[in-house]
């Protein structure tokens, strides 16, 4: 497996945490800010729960699923035996190949810059790995699953339609599953994000699909591990069958708690709020400080560089640590990312402008 690259991480926080103000923790995704009531009244509601939960998930949180992303995200033609809830999404990306009994000699692509769990998955099962952006890197091989990651982690970069188009077209002419992990779909800034089933994109049809949602971020449900995988019928079976076997099912007031969100989109406007103004400012301070920001029209991050020729990302932590701020190093979501690092804006507001502060000072 790859080394778990967090722990390098440790010195530069102990430099942070000396800071005389306290450390800005903007290393990492968690949010901070309150799970919204109608999760805690779903919760309370549904915590009478003696019996098994069922791993295809009860209707209404299937039926939720698919309302939200025919309502929110212009998914159409979707049927609840299309839509599966998984505990936590980092588990289902994981495990995923391995479900699908994928092994040696078959061959895995993802994203040149992306979160570490797309190469762990690969490597749970001794499959081959490919990070590339480019089509045209796979040559005459075809891969058996093929990762999209729109809105990125960690660039925040969204994919135009004509891309995800060209994409799910040249997956079906070769027969490769499209995975696409858009768990960031609600947290754009700048122009629109679409998902791989909106029917401009897929042409109405989930064949050969999956998208992978989470609600950790959109409704402050981290601790809650909810999420779900939805698309082609025949694959999504599989994996219950597989699912089934493993004991692998949401807890059943989890389930109750995700149909109750996912029906709400108060909340996720006033969280999108916070994050938005948070961004603004952040971004304002860093690029006031000599930094520049690539991409980041969306996801909760700021891709943060001073440029090729300038520090490369570990000088760069090393920069912000002095300061007390605590960030990614880029060079943890792959080669592409070593001159970068990745910002969060999951602190509270205080911390934001304690880290605005310190960079403007």
């Amino acid at each position: 497996m790859p080394d778990f690259p967090w722990d390098k991480l440790a010195p530069y926080a102990e430099q942070a945490r000396a800071h005389p103000d306290g450390i800005v923790d903007l290393s990492i995704g968690t949010p901070v800010d309150p799970t919204p009531e109608v999760a805690r009244a779903a919760l309370a509601a549904a915590s009478d729960a003696h019996g098994y939960p069922v791993t295809v998930g009860v209707p209404q949180v299937r039926q939720a699923a698919v309302d939200w992303l025919a309502g929110t995200h212009g998914v159409t033609g979707l049927g609840i035996d299309q839509v599966l809830p998984v505990v936590g999404t980092k588990e289902l990306i994981a495990s995923l190949a391995l479900h699908l009994g994928l092994g040696p000699g078959d061959l895995i692509g993802y994203p040149e810059l992306a979160y570490p769990t797309y190469e762990v998955g690969a490597a749970l099962v001794g499959a081959e790995a490919l990070a590339t952006d480019s089509l045209t890197a796979f040559g005459p091989r075809t891969p058996s699953l093929l990762w999209l990651n729109s809105p990125s982690n960690p660039s925040g970069r969204v994919l135009p339609l004509e891309h995800l188009r060209k994409v799910v077209d040249w997956c079906r002419e070769r027969g490769v599953l499209l995975v696409s992990d858009e768990c960031y779909l609600d947290c754009v800034w700048e122009g629109e994000a679409y998902s791989v089933l909106h029917p401009d994109v897929c042409g109405g049809s989930a064949e050969g699909i999956l998208v992978v949602h989470s609600l950790s971020k959109r409704s402050n449900l981290a601790g809650y591990r909810c999420g779900f995988v939805a698309g082609d019928r025949a694959v999504i079976a599989e994996l219950l069958a597989v699912r089934k076997n493993l004991g692998l099912m949401m807890p059943d007031p989890q389930q109750r708690v995700m149909a109750a969100v996912l029906a709400d989109e108060t909340h996720v406007a006033e969280q999108h709020e916070r994050y938005r103004s948070r961004r603004a400012r952040l971004r304002a301070a860093l690029e006031a400080a000599g930094y520049t920001i690539e991409h980041s029209e969306a996801s909760l991050y700021l891709w943060t560089t001073k440029g090729p020729e300038g520090p490369d990302a570990w000088q760069l932590v090393a920069e912000l640590a002095a300061q007390g701020i605590l960030v990614a190093p880029g060079v943890f979501y792959g080669p592409a990312g070593s001159h970068h690092v990745r910002i969060g804006l999951t602190a509270t507001d205080e911390r934001i402008d304690a880290a605005v502060a310190r960079l403007t000072r």
